[in-house]
């Protein structure tokens, strides 16, 4: 890109008063972001408001002058960084067919990851110790396939979702994880994440279409969704409550004709509720990443070999079935001592097939 042609476009993308759907009238209109600019107020008032005609038309603000040139130290910064907007040859397809796609992404990583077939893994931040669990291994499955996951990098699920993701590059996966976030792509939130967020700019893709520096705002993190959906060739949903951006994103992939996808939990679980309501509105239950790659008719590209478990190891993960279950109440069950039963547990813990809770109990994994 020239760069007469690159300060166009992040002029148009940083002006607080141009949204998405305004700078693609604009682009419509006028064509390539250059001829904005010397259009004149004119004629840029049959397209936009007056106001909003006589800003474009005037030399670009302070601020957004500021914030430009801030984006142009950053894009040459690093050679991961870059910009990517609708004129470039390489936009996401998928993403460009959907009712809104952002004119301008800020990119930092493997920027080929857009080309690949994707899925988006989504779900609770307040995840439970299973939830996250199967986020991460069914999305270290998928990875091993071949999808790259596409995720927000929240909290819980999302968090879940790009570590497995990662754990499949380490098993000889060529597929990896894209996180679209919901500040500036330069921007690590929750602060908790930095570790997980610098290991995807070196490994995945960091994508966001606001400004560098934007902080975490609320209401931006429900736009960002749209793009989770419509980079991918469908959503999985693990755990979420009947209200949460988990659902926003699923129905915007299916309003853009996405596969749908929803984990079941159990019926007394509130972050369950949302997964089993999508279900009941025709989201495809799964119970195995092989049920997604099933759907998609995508073939496994590498088999995952795990040893069999000791006899005395399934019968024990048979008492504890697949709820909480406390340690007087599988000493009942299964008629052993509980020092046996705690020590087999330990060895089911370590094999990261069972996980220990507060309050004494014991949730099986898998």
């Amino acid at each position: 890109m020239e760069p007469a042609e690159r300060i166009a476009w992040l002029r148009l993308a940083l002006t607080p008063e141009v949204g998405p759907r305004t700078a693609r009238t604009l682009l419509a209109a006028c064509g390539l972001p250059e001829a904005i600019f010397v259009a004149g107020r004119a004629s840029l008032a049959r397209h936009v408001p007056e106001p909003l005609a006589a800003l474009l038309a005037a030399p670009a603000p302070a601020a957004v002058a500021a914030a430009m040139r801030a984006a142009e130290r950053w894009l040459q910064l690093d050679p991961s960084h870059s910009l990517l907007t609708l004129a470039d040859d390489d936009y996401p397809p998928l993403l460009l067919a959907t009712a809104d796609p952002p004119p301008v992404l800020f990119a930092a990583g493997r920027r080929e990851l857009l080309q690949r077939p994707a899925l988006a893994i989504v779900g609770s931040r307040s995840a439970t110790a299973q939830g996250a669990a199967n986020a991460e291994a069914f999305a270290r499955h998928l990875a091993l396939a071949g999808l790259t996951i596409v995720s927000g990098l929240a909290l819980g699920i999302d968090a879940a979702a790009h570590r497995g993701a990662l754990k499949a590059l380490d098993d000889g996966a060529d597929a990896s994880t894209i996180a679209v976030l919901g500040t500036g792509v330069d921007v690590v939130y929750p602060a908790s994440n930095r570790a997980l967020h610098e290991a995807i700019r070196r490994r995945g893709l960091l994508l966001s279409e606001f400004a560098l520096g934007t902080p975490g705002i609320a209401h931006n993190f429900p736009r960002r969704n749209r793009i989770i959906g419509g980079l991918a060739r469908g959503v999985l949903v693990v755990e979420a409550a009947l209200r949460s951006g988990s659902l926003i994103t699923a129905r915007l992939a299916a309003d853009g004709g996405r596969e749908v996808f929803a984990l079941p939990g159990s019926i007394h679980s509130p972050t369950a509720r949302g997964c089993h309501r999508l279900i009941k509105d025709g989201a495809k239950l799964v119970e195995s990443a092989q049920d997604v790659l099933d759907e998609l008719r995508i073939e496994a590209r590498v088999t995952e070999r795990r040893a069999p478990r000791p006899a005395a190891h399934e019968a024990l993960l048979a008492a504890l079935g697949f709820d909480p279950v406390d340690l007087d109440t599988l000493v009942v069950r299964t008629g052993r001592e509980a020092g046996s039963l705690t020590a087999e547990l330990l060895e089911l813990e370590l094999a990261q097939d069972v996980e220990r809770l507060p309050g004494n109990r014991y949730q099986r994994l898998r």
